[in-house]
């Protein structure tokens, strides 16, 4: 499954399971599991500025046997960095971490703007900045005609921050990199990203903490009835939806199962469906609160985003 690929809008083709590095640690644990990973056929890896461990995949990189053209490496702009004037040195940041002279796909992490000297993930209202999402957004589309990131798209939008945004994009967003697994399936969302023409990554696609969808009795009894892993049953579930996955695992063995996938009957994918219990690593709250942060004010009223 190393070899499943989805085309973007723009006609680039992103390898449909990658490696999350979320968290990924700084003693030298993260660079082996980069190199683990890419030995072992992953070629999407998943980054972004404010995880803090970019210099470190970005010295795996270098040592990697495999050539920079066969790899697909997507990384995301912090929130501190959205004034326009700030986009393109935020992108020049991330290639020198890296290593790399271009991203394959550069996100907005969150469509919230944060004052440039907010430089953690703590912050409170008083630290949100007043900048449009497409005044960040146009500079992004700028930064396609340099060489420097083959596609653009965005982390964490929902269907009301979309709806605004698209009409206004001479560059419709390629991705959406969202929580995605089946106690958050997103199925209206997804449906509308997929209708826009943006397709969708989904992150933490095995649950995790707080999010016990690897000990669902009915995904360890599909599991069980294809002789797999329940992360196997919850990553194909969202590959058959046509989603991007990128799972995280520092197990070479996990990293190894990952990659080989089930095929889920129709009843099975009917049933994984129906699932009605929902849990979200990214609270709910947190979502509500971006419509306010986003549009400065309580109401989805904003006329120009």
């Amino acid at each position: 499954m190393a070899d499943k690929y989805i085309e973007l809008n723009n006609s680039e083709r992103m390898p449909a399971i990658g490696l999350g590095t979320w968290r990924g640690d700084e003693s030298g644990l993260l660079a082996q599991t980069i190199k683990t990973a890419v030995g072992l056929g992953y070629r999407h890896i998943d980054c972004a500025k404010i995880y803090g461990n970019q210099v470190e995949i970005g010295k795996a990189l270098t040592e990697v046997d495999v050539p920079r053209k066969d790899l697909y490496i997507v990384s995301k702009i912090y929130e501190n960095r959205h004034r326009p004037e700030l986009v393109a040195g935020a992108l020049d940041d991330i290639l020198n971490e890296l290593q790399l002279e271009y991203l394959d796909l550069l996100l907005m992490h969150w469509p919230h703007a944060l004052k440039p000297e907010v430089t953690t993930m703590s912050f409170d209202s008083s630290d949100i900045d007043n900048v449009p999402i497409m005044d960040t957004w146009r500079a992004m589309e700028d930064l396609v005609s340099t060489g420097k990131v083959r596609s653009i798209g965005v982390s964490n939008f929902n269907q009301a921050i979309l709806e605004k945004m698209i009409p206004q994009c001479r560059i419709v967003p390629a991705v959406n990199q969202i929580e995605i697994h089946p106690y958050n399936q997103a199925k209206e969302l997804v449906k509308f990203c997929k209708t826009s023409g943006i397709a969708v990554t989904g992150y933490c696609p095995l649950g995790g903490t707080r999010v016990n969808v690897m000990n669902d009795d009915f995904i360890k009894h599909v599991a069980e009835a294809h002789v797999g892993t329940p992360a196997q049953v919850a990553l194909s579930w969202a590959l058959a939806r046509g989603i991007a996955v990128i799972p995280k695992s520092t197990n070479e063995l996990r990293l190894k199962q990952n990659l080989h996938q089930v095929t889920l009957t129709s009843d099975e994918m009917r049933m994984i469906g129906k699932i009605e219990k929902q849990e979200r690593k990214v609270d709910p709250a947190r979502e509500h609160k971006e419509l306010e942060w986003v549009f400065h004010e309580d109401k989805m009223v904003c006329p120009v985003i």
